[in-house]
């Protein structure tokens, strides 16, 4: 009778809130939906270890596109979940892209938008996991590599033209509450040379965008409200470096840069731009001696392609596919570094890096309706 007590007891014991949020913190991300849906208890319990324990945080997304031609379906995704230190992989089950009649090569753009542009069709995602894309008609200027900007509810396009159009600085904007493309002042004359998104990196910040050359640095905003151009600003750090990207780190318009020279990199560093443009910058960190080698792998850099979400950027070098380092920005001002694997090299595909600010709703919303599958995969 004492005996039997006792395993009805031990059946009936529940698993106190605050032992269970330590439990959850120990939890790959994505095996927390199911989680959410044992009880109220359980999805209340869920969300506080996620505020108080262990937080969610921005993953890096990497879509897989086969490169053979006439073949342009992108279904598979990978993505690096910092908090769990997990890659996962992403099964589309309707492909993101799914052409028969023509070649759509997706492409991202400012770290958190991706887009296809083709003679017939605009189309560009907005949300974490790109679940939804949305249909607009193609620019009026017909374009194959062009700057590729969201500042509010308006996509802008700029340069990136092709040699057959009359003005290869061309900006255009597609107002996504009208439909309808508006035509805007070209970009400056001294960006000529220079106007493919392969030269320039681009950041919004409010209703301005921000233009710049990666070699010079030099940099101009466009207002989409007043439809001015301003600059050039010289966003270089310093005289020792020879190439600069920028993008928003942490709400702060932020560069990094390759110290050195091309062929003989010796620092990746960042810098936080003060507010007002060419006072002068903040350097924030450097990349750890033994990363840096790690990016160069047997060869050297490329260049340097940093993907920007939330207080994370993901670094990689565009001539070694197989090594990522991550920076997360603490408490504002002190840079946490380490190296992942990339888990979606393939010989086959060619990748699109991406941002994702994920949270729990986005998380449910792919799981419930059925689009993806996520599977955890081990490196």
């Amino acid at each position: 009778m004492v005996a039997t007590q006792i395993r009805e007891s031990k059946k009936e014991a529940p698993i106190h809130g605050d032992v269970l949020e330590v439990i959850f913190s120990l939890v790959p991300l994505i095996e927390l939906v199911p989680s959410c849906h044992v009880s109220k208890s359980w999805n209340k319990t869920v969300f506080s270890s996620l505020t108080h324990l262990k937080q969610i945080k921005p993953w890096l997304i990497i879509l897989t596109q086969p490169t053979r031609a006439k073949c342009s379906r992108v279904n598979i995704a990978h993505a690096y979940d910092p908090r769990s230190h997990a890659w996962l992989h992403i099964t589309t089950h309707q492909p993101l892209i799914d052409k028969t009649r023509e070649i759509s090569t997706v492409r991202s753009s400012h770290s958190t938008l991706l887009y296809t542009i083709s003679p017939s069709e605009f189309s560009f995602s907005l949300d974490a996991l790109h679940l939804e894309w949305h249909k607009a008609p193609s620019p009026r200027v017909w374009r194959t590599d062009p700057i590729v900007a969201r500042v509010g509810t308006r996509v802008v396009v700029a340069g990136g033209v092709c040699e057959f159009e009359d003005d290869p600085l061309a900006v255009e904007m597609y107002d996504m509450e009208s439909r309808n493309w508006v035509m805007c002042p070209s970009m400056p004359t001294m960006l000529r040379n220079m106007s493919a998104s392969t030269w320039l990196s681009v950041v919004v910040v409010g209703e301005v965008m921000y233009v710049t050359d990666k070699n010079s640095a030099m940099t101009y905003s466009f207002n989409t409200i007043t439809m001015n151009w301003d600059g050039p600003y010289n966003l270089c750090p310093n005289e020792s470096v020879f190439y600069s990207v920028t993008g928003i780190l942490s709400e702060k318009l932020t560069v990094t840069g390759l110290v050195g020279e091309p062929g003989n990199v010796k620092e990746v560093k960042l810098w936080r731009v003060n507010e007002e443009l060419g006072s002068g910058m903040e350097e924030i960190g450097s990349m750890p001696k033994e990363m840096v080698e790690k990016l160069k792998g047997d060869s050297e850099f490329g260049s340097v392609e940093p993907v920007w979400v939330g207080n994370f950027v993901y670094l990689r070098n565009t001539l070694v596919l197989e090594e990522i380092v991550v920076c997360e920005v603490v408490n504002g001002n002190l840079c946490e570094w380490r190296s992942v694997k990339n888990a979606a090299v393939d010989g086959g595909t060619r990748m699109v890096f991406c941002g994702g600010d994920v949270n729990m709703e986005d998380l449910h919303k792919a799981v419930m309706s059925e689009k993806q599958t996520f599977r955890m995969r081990q490196i």
